[in-house]
């Protein structure tokens, strides 16, 4: 079944109201809209609403970088799912920085994820091992725990619009040692994406598992973009920092559009 390319820019906690718009029009003017990529992009929580209503819908859709999982009540200072509904299409849920600096266990990750497909909102899980876990050999474990608990109360209906993004720890680039960071191969995150496919298909069925788009979460730039790409069973990019240079995220939308332009000559061989 064929399932889209998806690139999902993921600001963090950078550039104010203004330069979020900045960064928009700058993209908005490199990025034409393409059939068969899809383009995210996850602003800070204070920029959703003001570029909700400067964004072209035709090329772009709205990603929240985190939200709490009750819809409303007494608790000060969070964003809810439901407020979240009518602005952003994605949701990252369960990002590495979420799991180390704010220690949400799987629990809360779970909790998360149902209350965003409640919502109507597509949760991105991100699911990954650390580098003690990569070295210890544990990384199918890791997986298989983060990712079975985040979907277990949903239904297989639910699960075929899902998507998943493998973001080993050890090779995510903090924006200053990205030279000096080691790099996953393409055949270490082929077969986590094909580990992570088997996990849905035993719980959920061939089609469910067919249909969930993974993308590979660790650092990516418009020179390593095409390779990882061009892995069988990844369906799209999560990028933090590259996301931030307009000129660089063009070129890793440039990259998916090569991957899919190439796929569709091979079909139709």
């Amino acid at each position: 079944m064929k399932r889209k390319k998806i690139i999902v820019g993921n600001w963090k906690m950078h550039l104010n109201v203004h330069q979020s718009s900045v960064l928009l029009h700058q993209l908005n003017q490199h990025i034409k809209a393409y059939r068969n990529v899809e383009v995210v992009l996850a602003p800070s929580m204070l920029s959703l609403q003001p570029l909700s209503l400067q964004i072209d819908r035709r090329k772009f859709r709205l990603a929240a970088q985190n939200a709490y999982y009750i819809d409303e009540g007494a608790f000060t200072g969070e964003v809810s799912f439901s407020m979240l509904r009518d602005i952003v299409h994605y949701v990252i849920i369960g990002h590495s920085e979420r799991r180390l600096y704010f220690h949400e266990d799987l629990p809360l990750i779970r909790d998360k994820v149902a209350s965003a497909v409640r919502n109507e909102i597509i949760p991105i899980i991100c699911v990954g091992e650390t580098k003690r876990e990569y070295e210890a050999h544990e990384t199918k474990r890791v997986v298989h725990d983060q990712l079975t608990t985040a979907i277990s109360n949903l239904t297989s209906r639910e699960i075929e619009t899902l998507v998943i993004a493998y973001e080993p720890v050890w090779a995510i680039s903090n924006g200053s040692n990205f030279a000096k960071h080691v790099i996953a191969k393409p055949d270490q995150v082929a077969e986590v994406a094909a580990y992570i496919r088997e996990i849905i298909e035993s719980l959920y069925g061939k089609v469910a598992a067919e249909l969930v788009r993974i993308l590979y979460g660790g650092s990516s730039n418009a020179e390593n973009a095409y390779s990882y790409l061009s892995i069988p069973g990844i369906d799209g990019l999560l990028p933090g920092g590259a996301s931030l240079n307009y000129s660089e995220f063009s070129g890793i939308i440039a990259a998916a559009e090569r991957v899919e332009a190439l796929t569709m000559k091979e079909a139709t061989k």
